[in-house]
């Protein structure tokens, strides 16, 4: 066995910062969301997100810290894995649309149900759209920056990119808020169930895009970035929002 070899062999790449992630996102997302939303309970809310939020920050501290630090064993990997990760992504996402379309198309006329608000605004998620979008145009301009070095570019469109999304999830809680105020809730009938899991998991997904954005942004206050990082952060990103044209159109218009 050659000396490269046997180096490869016995080089392990360990890390815990991808388990206190999962942990943080877990009690961040779907069990703080369930606590408000679901159960209405302030205190458990409050206790998930407690335990959610340093989780979070410090598991995507020590992976960017070690992104940012440590030479991987094969260079470039990250592109070619994480449509990988999309795809599966992509089939949580199809179970969640062919359960709606099969109740959808089971109801017949006999829908929205009982307990729909007659009138659903249907401009704001238009304007979400639009915000959307463009946090897609802005990260692509920073992604140009970053390719011809110019930092400084990439810091600026970046942080635009951030408080674009940042909007699109503000409408979302104005939105939650608006409708449970008008006793439209995730349990109110089968429609407001559908409704609130899937613009809900969407929702969790821009919010785990602008904590990667904050991962890429952070260091790179101190001039330190990746550019597979970063290309992998613009692809989950471009991800999120090509399936928010799905959920748009079947939730809000169908």
């Amino acid at each position: 066995m050659s000396h490269s070899t046997a180096e490869h062999a016995h080089h392990w790449e360990t890390s815990w910062a991808p388990l206190v992630l999962t942990a943080g996102i877990l009690f961040l997302v779907p069990l703080t969301f369930s606590a408000y939303f679901v159960y209405q309970n302030h205190l458990y809310t409050m206790v998930f997100a407690g335990l959610g939020t340093p989780l979070v920050l410090i598991g995507v501290a020590k992976w960017v810290s070690e992104g940012l630090t440590q030479k991987p064993l094969l260079a470039g990997i990250s592109p070619s894995a994480l449509p990988y990760f999309i795809i599966s992504e992509v089939f949580i996402f199809l179970g969640l649309f062919t359960a709606y379309w099969t109740m959808r198309l089971s109801a017949g006329d006999n829908w929205p149900p009982a307990g729909t608000p007659e009138h659903m605004n249907l401009i704001l998620p238009v304007l979400m759209t639009i915000i959307l979008v463009g946090s897609s145009v802005t990260y692509h301009i920073a992604e140009e920056k970053l390719d011809h070095d110019d930092i400084g570019g990439f810091r600026s469109w970046l942080f635009l990119t951030i408080l674009l999304g940042a909007a699109f999830l503000g409408c979302t809680i104005y939105e939650y808020d608006h409708l449970i105020h008008q006793g439209f809730g995730p349990s109110t009938n089968a429609y407001s169930t559908a409704f609130f899991s899937i613009t809900g998991f969407h929702a969790s997904h821009v919010i785990v895009g602008l904590g990667i954005f904050l991962a890429v942004l952070l260091p790179a206050l101190a001039n330190k970035t990746n550019k597979y990082f970063a290309f992998c952060a613009g692809m989950y990103w471009h991800f999120v929002d090509v399936v928010w044209f799905f959920v748009a159109s079947q939730v809000y218009y169908w």
